[in-house]
């Protein structure tokens, strides 16, 4: 399969389907944590984050089952610019660190509604693509007038010439 931007190097684009599936695996997981426990899932959910934040995808779990097993098998989908979704993730990583936090002080009402909190946005994403916060990254530059453009992204194969 050839690719147009190497999932490990160009990391100011991703396949747009890439962080869906993240999405799919943490809101998956973060449920089960507030729903039969453990809570502590949540504390990993959050260090999983963090470790693909400060070394790359190489080192996000989803991130290599999607590029390693998923990508090979679908193609390689639309790319889109990265940095939404990686607010995204940093945003996460501070919930999920907060219900921790608040699940470790024995406040469990709050760490689960926390916890709930990323379950239901990273689900939502992952079943409609709406990203609630890839749309607060936007909503912040439009908020200190700067208008958000994407990246340039790597020019995409051009389609095969149809045959009559």
């Amino acid at each position: 399969m050839e690719r147009a931007a190497d999932p490990y190097r160009d990391t100011t684009v991703v396949d747009a389907r890439a962080p869906r599936f993240n999405q799919a695996v943490i809101g998956s997981l973060a449920l089960v944590a507030v729903t039969v426990g453990p809570w502590w899932l949540l504390a990993l959910l959050a260090l999983q984050l963090i470790v693909g934040l400060a070394f790359g995808r190489r080192w996000c779990l989803p991130c290599l089952a999607y590029f390693e097993l998923v990508q090979p098998r679908l193609g390689e989908g639309p790319l889109e610019d990265a940095r939404p979704p990686r607010f995204a993730n940093v945003v996460g990583a501070v919930v999920l660190s907060a219900a921790t936090l608040a699940f470790g002080a024995g406040a469990d009402a709050a760490g689960t509604a926390l916890g709930a909190l990323v379950a239901a946005l990273a689900l939502l994403a992952a079943a409609t693509g709406v990203c609630a916060g890839c749309e607060a990254y936007k909503l912040g530059y439009r908020l200190t007038g700067r208008r958000f453009e994407s990246c340039p992204l790597p020019p995409q194969p051009a389609p095969a010439p149809r045959s009559l």
